[in-house]
């Protein structure tokens, strides 16, 4: 079966600092249909030698506006557990809640760390708050930390709530053009772009990290890298269609999924 995209990008991604800020933790790498290994893009010339938040949000609107199928996977939660929906009276719309989020948890704006949300410095974040034992199922499933588990190593908490109100912004440039996946049908059509949420400690599992790597980089290099071995091979399609009953499909197009869990086809990577 024929590739259903022709290039994959594969985003590691940080809550450290400000959106405009430049940071060695956030790194890109794109790979071609062609087979190549992945390669890192690094950003435009400017007095910032790495890549920011925003800079990396308006490349990737501008890079999925070209038509070219495009598959990106960025390493942070999409969303929260169904229990954060039920005691903050949310409805179970993905798109709504981003919109709420931003408004409580402006992380996009200029000058705002995380933790300034957290202090009460910005916004209103004490009115969207969640506990650390909240997990979403697929987090339970592959072992992940909750997006609500701060000041831990391992956690994607940060990068989880300075990430969500870049996603809006994606959806807001590009609309249809771009399907976020699952909430938008676990059913990708052809010739669409797909933004997934992905792991990249789950993929690359037992192998060292290269010596001329950072592990920033070798976990965005691992995305891209997995992406297009699995779209080539035959990893990609069961990936995106998990072993979920009814109930729990439901519940995911809530809280999201997390690409390959569950999954029993995976594909040898990295290379």
């Amino acid at each position: 079966m024929p590739a259903a995209f022709h290039r994959y990008v594969g985003i590691d991604y940080s809550g450290a600092r400000t959106p405009t800020d430049g940071l060695k933790g956030l790194r890109v790498y794109v790979a071609q249909t062609a087979g190549e290994a992945p390669v890192e893009v690094l950003p435009p010339p400017s007095p910032r030698k790495y890549w920011s938040r925003r800079g990396v949000a308006i490349w990737l609107a501008d890079l999925l506006k070209e038509d070219i199928p495009t598959i990106v996977g960025i390493d942070h939660s999409f969303s929260f557990p169904l229990r954060y929906f039920e005691v903050h009276h949310l409805a179970p719309d993905w798109y709504a809640f981003l919109e709420d989020f931003q408004a409580h948890w402006p992380t996009d704006r200029d000058h705002v760390y995380v933790d300034f949300v957290r202090d009460g410095l910005a916004g209103n974040g004490s009115a969207r708050q969640g506990s650390p034992r909240w997990r979403r199922l697929a987090e339970e499933r592959c072992g992940a930390k909750s997006v609500f588990h701060f000041d831990v190593q391992g956690t994607v908490a940060k990068s989880t709530h300075s990430g969500l109100p870049w996603l809006l912004y994606l959806h807001r440039q590009i609309g249809d053009k771009v399907h976020f996946w699952p909430f938008d049908g676990w059913e990708i059509p052809l010739g669409r772009s797909a933004i997934v949420e992905a792991y990249p400690s789950m993929w690359r599992r037992g192998h060292v990290i290269p010596e001329n790597m950072t592990a920033d980089q070798y976990d965005a290099y691992t995305i891209a890298n997995w992406l297009q071995l699995a779209d080539s091979g035959e990893s990609l399609r069961p990936a995106l269609r998990p072993p979920l009953t009814d109930s729990e499909r439901a519940v995911a197009l809530v809280e999201g999924w997390i690409l390959g869990v569950g999954s029993a086809a995976t594909p040898e990577s990295p290379k």
